[in-house]
Formats: structure tokens, C-alpha cells, sequence
């Protein structure tokens, strides 16, 4: 039988309390001790899954403060988790964390999110891979506080036209156009940006990569919100290219016999 890790990573998903995985929701409800990214995870989470917890908001903390706070919960036998937004393996910035609690010798293990991806996808109500009109997404950020390679750049990337997911970058938008339509999108690509996915103050701002900058400054949004470009977020406005095979009449597959008419 395999023993407990010391420490579990959890994926708190977007915002919404239910939009965490039943295992986070309970392993949060067994803890005694949990650090949570306070200036992203909704408050709420802790109430709904965890109100008799010892909690700490590492919105503050350094990392070094972190690791300190769940290696003395370890020592004292208490369960501990770590609360990141999302899926932890999206800017979630565990890797230096665990390499940390690595050379201490202590135990971990993550449980995945939901990312804000695929809340922003749900609040759109869109699909985000369509047969014929794109069939890759991609995350990726801009370049800020944060560098990214060379061969990352936006500019670079874009040169794809897949659909995309932007985040951390809603504060330079501008500069995300300027570097999208150097690539394969073109003024008239549809773009949306989904502010604070699944939050009660949840926004949704829609247009073109020629009028998104204008709009959003209108609309006051400079961070927590997702860039959401490409060409299947035109689909109500251009009409579908093509239905997926999986539910056509005529199409085999390992579970159905196609039918031809």
C-alpha cells in the first residue's frame, strides 16, 4: 500500500467553488493546514470546502516563507495542502516549490484544475477545436514582468492561426494585437475576453482583434481576464465549415458501423 504524500498541490480551478475536482474538494476538506494564493483563489473555495482549516495567504509570502509554513505543518503531522488557482501546472509556479521540498526530503503530489481556458471556453459557450477551422489550442502569455523565449513570442506563435488563450496579458493588450496580426490573424480574426471566468462578476467582452484594445479599455479590464482569439469564435457569425465525423451517420468507428445512403 502506498503511503500519503506529506503535502498536496491542488487545483482550486477558475473561481467557482463546484469547479473544483471532487478529490481537491476533498482532500481541502480533510487539511489542517492550507496556503492559498489569496490574490487569485475565491475565498469562497476555503469556506465551502475547508472552514475548520488553519489557512494562510501566500499572496505575501516569499517562497521561502511557504516552504516554511508546510515543512513545520509536516513536522507536526498535520495535513497540509497547497492551494493554487487553476491547474497548478499552468502558471502555477510549483516547480521551484517542489524542487524546495524535493531536497528537504519531503513528500508531494499534485491534483489538476480546471484552467481558466476551459471556464472562459464555457462561458463563450464555444468549442474550441472545430474540423476545418482549427484543431490545435494553444496557452501562452505574453512577455512582462516574466520573460518568454525568443522563439515564443507572440508574433512568432501566431504565425500558426490557431485558436489561443492568452493569459496574464489583458494589461498589455495592445501590444497582444500589435503581435497577433503580425502572425496568420487579421484585424477581422474574432476575439473575446473573459474576465474573471465563472466568478460572480464574471465579464465577457467580444469584437474583432480591431476593435478588442478599444473595447476593453472601455470596459476598465487590465488583469484576471483571458484572451480568447481565432477563427472558431466567428463560427455563430460565419456559420459551421464542417460537422465533426464522430456522430455521422456515415462514418465508421470502433464503437459504430457507418450507414451508406
Amino acid at each position: 500500500m502506498h503511503s500519503s504524500p506529506d503535502i498536496y498541490f491542488v487545483g482550486a480551478g477558475p473561481g467557482d467553488p463546484e469547479l473544483i475536482t471532487v478529490k481537491g474538494a476533498r482532500l481541502l476538506g480533510q487539511a489542517d493546514l492550507v496556503v492559498y494564493a489569496g490574490s487569485l483563489v475565491n475565498r469562497e473555495i476555503l469556506v465551502t470546502h475547508c472552514p475548520t482549516a488553519e489557512v494562510h495567504d501566500s499572496a505575501g509570502m516569499t517562497m521561502e516563507q511557504v516552504i516554511g509554513v508546510m515543512a513545520e505543518g509536516v513536522a507536526a503531522g498535520r495535513r497540509v495542502v497547497r492551494l493554487h488557482t487553476g491547474d497548478p501546472a499552468l502558471y502555477g509556479a510549483i516547480q521551484e516549490q517542489m524542487v524546495e521540498l524535493d531536497r528537504l526530503g519531503i513528500s508531494y503530489a499534485v491534483v489538476p484544475g480546471v484552467t481558466s481556458a476551459s471556464a472562459a471556453a464555457a462561458a463563450l459557450r464555444q468549442e474550441l477545436t472545430l474540423p476545418e477551422i482549427s484543431q490545435t489550442l494553444i496557452l501562452t502569455r505574453m512577455a512582462g514582468k516574466t520573460p518568454v523565449p525568443e522563439r515564443e513570442r507572440l508574433a512568432e506563435i501566431a504565425k500558426i492561426g490557431a485558436t489561443m488563450a492568452i493569459y496574464l496579458s489583458v494589461g498589455m493588450i495592445e501590444k497582444v494585437v500589435e503581435e497577433l496580426l503580425a502572425g496568420a490573424y487579421t484585424p477581422e480574426t474574432p476575439a473575446a475576453i473573459v474576465y474573471r471566468a465563472s466568478w460572480p462578476d464574471e465579464r465577457i467582452v467580444e469584437g474583432t482583434l480591431a476593435d478588442i484594445a478599444g473595447k476593453v479599455a472601455q470596459a476598465g479590464i487590465d488583469r484576471q481576464a483571458l484572451i480568447m482569439v481565432g477563427e472558431v469564435f466567428g463560427v455563430r457569425r460565419d456559420g459551421l465549415k464542417a460537422r465533426s465525423l464522430l456522430y455521422d451517420g456515415a462514418f465508421t468507428h470502433g464503437y459504430r458501423v457507418g450507414i451508406v445512403g
